[in-house]
């Protein structure tokens, strides 16, 4: 299915820094990287992105937005149901707990509102409006009909759009370094896209303990910026 420009029209608002989910104030652990020297550059940001896409939360996050999106175009609200329970509980941290559940539910209040949904109304709310980001942006998109290919590759991308914004900030780097970063970016964004449609979430699984390690050192910072 081709992307139309309905679609495309919704991907874009919805991954806009402009929506308004609080998607800046979160560095996924990235923040204590660089406190503790193992950012310093361009380089090193692509390096821990890319990391976080192929073995951390960005291979869990991609299958479960497939696997939200399946249930949602397909009609089966149970599995739907069965998604969002284990996204919720699929976090290794406090913090990266609180960075997907409240971009989650600010993006599933929103978009409630904005582009209205009986189906997403009625799924959120059994829910009681708290979802994780990457099963909201699924089901939502998956409801209205945007492509799954286009909608997880999309998603994945503003990942790593965002915390590439949180490395130009406190690497810091320059505007440049962070575009070359974001263009160097693409390939490991495309293939993080193809793994989450080819995951099983029966089978899925990460070993990424040095982020899980820097996101609970990053709650107990003395200085910090972000939220995660």
């Amino acid at each position: 299915m081709s992307t139309d420009s309905a679609a495309l029209y919704r991907l874009l608002t919805w991954l806009s820094p402009a929506y308004p989910v609080g998607a800046f104030s979160y560095s996924h652990g990235l923040e204590t990287a660089v406190e503790e020297g193992l950012v310093r550059g361009r380089d090193d940001l692509s390096g821990y992105i890319a990391t976080v896409l192929n073995h951390g939360a960005g291979r869990i996050d991609g299958a479960l937005l497939v696997a939200a999106h399946r249930a949602a175009t397909a009609g089966k609200p149970r599995v739907l149901d069965q998604v969002a329970q284990l996204a919720a509980a699929w976090r290794g941290t406090a913090e990266t707990a609180l960075e997907t559940m409240q971009q989650g539910t600010s993006f599933t209040s929103i978009t409630a509102r904005a582009w209205p949904d009986a189906r997403f109304a009625a799924f959120a709310a059994r829910h009681g409006g708290r979802l994780s980001h990457p099963v909201a942006f699924g089901a939502v998109a998956g409801f209205q009909r945007v492509p799954l290919l286009a909608s997880v590759t999309a998603w994945l991308a503003a990942f790593a759009a965002n915390l590439v914004s949180a490395g130009v900030r406190i690497v810091p780097l320059g505007q440049t370094d962070g575009q070359l970063a974001t263009a160097a970016l693409q390939p490991i964004v495309d293939a993080a896209a193809q793994a989450a449609l080819a995951a099983d979430l029966d089978d899925l699984g990460t070993a990424s303990p040095m982020l899980d390690l820097l996101s609970m050192r990053h709650e107990t910072q003395y200085t910090r910026l972000f939220r995660s």
